[in-house]
């Protein structure tokens, strides 16, 4: 077998929160009377909250101090929260849960390695909190993507050298922290296009015939 060892982004590889986070952040936007678009929320995909918020701000028409900025990304988490609220088993994927159990079927180790703090509870609600054999996310981290930190933490709690996980990243910046992690990397969607990937997919079934 090429691969034992999987880490999953979760964000638009394993489920779709992009609409809601886009929303939480267009009506802070909104609030604060900044231009916002879909464009702009493009640039968001992978990065931290407080990255996020940085890039939104370069077209505010006031500077904001660390501790506005931090009650911003709180009302945007709160927003985001809520939203999250609407999320069911039906939000994940193409192909995701049936891959995951041929994955397992095949001992291959599976893991998530997000960003995000919000990981626990998306798992939750589409029902794949013990889907893994472990999960690293943004409560546990204090560097975002493009930094490796949260795919090297993956690869320790699997017990696993970083050159014996592939990564699968739809963003850039997870393509990056992959690749600056030392592992090989499995682009999908926008990250199918990344001339740092090691493997191109449409869709996630597509890994079974990687690592074959």
């Amino acid at each position: 077998m090429r691969y034992e060892n999987i880490i999953f982004d979760l964000d638009g590889v394993l489920v779709s929160t992009d609409e809601y986070h886009y929303q939480a952040w267009q009506k802070i936007a909104d609030e604060e009377g900044i231009y916002f678009d879909r464009a702009i929320n493009n640039r968001l995909r992978g990065v931290s909250r407080m990255e996020s918020l940085d890039i939104i701000l370069e077209r505010a028409g006031k500077k904001y101090t660390q501790a506005e900025k931090e009650a911003l990304a709180q009302r945007k988490n709160t927003y985001y929260q809520q939203l999250l609220g609407q999320l069911t088993s039906a939000d994940t994927l193409k192909g995701v849960r049936e891959t995951l159990l041929d994955l397992r079927q095949k001992d291959v180790h599976i893991a998530v390695g997000s960003s995000s703090k919000n990981t626990m509870r998306i798992l939750k609600q589409v029902g794949l909190e013990n889907a893994f054999d472990a999960i690293a996310d943004g409560t546990e981290i204090t560097k975002s993507k493009p930094d490796p930190e949260v795919f090297l933490l993956a690869a320790q709690k699997l017990g696993a050298k970083p050159e014996t996980c592939l990564v699968v990243e739809d963003a850039a910046a997870g393509v990056n922290a992959g690749c600056n992690a030392g592992m090989p990397v499995a682009g999908i969607g926008e990250a199918a296009k990344s001339p740092r990937i090691t493997y191109a997919i449409a869709e996630i079934s597509d890994l079974l015939r990687i690592i074959a």
